[in-house]
């Protein structure tokens, strides 16, 4: 086995004497998040008819079934 082989050896690269530069910050706007925004009506009526199908298909069919 050749020492270029060993992956847990560091081989010799010249890594230079470029300075360390910290990241800028690039947060654009005012940050948000879902449970503090506002829902308008709308949102509120698609959520509620997609409450309504999901428990007549979890509750409802097999029942029916049954």
């Amino acid at each position: 086995m050749t020492d270029q082989s060993k992956p847990s050896e560091r081989r010799d690269v010249d890594e230079g004497a470029e300075p360390h530069q910290e990241a800028e910050d690039t947060t654009a706007g005012e940050r948000t998040t879902a449970p503090q925004s506002a829902y308008t009506m709308s949102q509120v009526s698609t959520g509620f008819v997609v409450l309504l199908v999901g428990l007549a298909v979890v509750f409802g069919i097999p029942l029916l079934l049954a």
